[in-house]
């Protein structure tokens, strides 16, 4: 069984780190599209089997092609995350889109850090 969800990332020529950034988030690149093609501007694109989650990325992408990913993914009930071609955009979104890495989250570390403090001052009472 794959531990990957299968993603389709729409937009840009190339990714950078941003299959790193995704591999965090246990999230795999199933199929990128640079969406320049000017097919993908003109037909309605029906994502491949096995997609899991649409990434489009905005700064790299045309609304027309914007517009037919996100209905190729209602029309398939996969969920869609929107952002802009940056490691901290992109993380930002998949936090908020609920695919956020547990590991690295500040939230995480802030109340782990609270309850530490909590603990220490109870035993300075004690």
């Amino acid at each position: 069984m794959n531990m990957y969800m299968n993603a389709v990332v729409v937009g840009a020529d190339r990714l950078g780190n941003i299959p790193s950034l995704l591999k965090n988030h246990n999230i795999e690149i199933y199929h990128h599209i640079s969406g320049r093609d000017p097919s993908h501007q003109k037909k309605t694109y029906q994502l491949p089997s096995g997609t899991e989650v649409v990434i489009l990325l905005t700064d790299f992408l045309g609304h027309n092609v914007m517009k037919s990913f996100r209905s190729a993914a209602q029309k398939a009930g996969v969920p869609v995350v929107a952002c802009r071609r940056s490691l901290c955009s992109m993380q930002e979104a998949l936090t908020k889109c609920g695919y956020g890495n547990c590991a690295d989250c500040p939230q995480k570390q802030n109340k782990e850090v609270k309850m530490v403090n909590r603990v220490n001052k109870m035993k300075m009472v004690a």
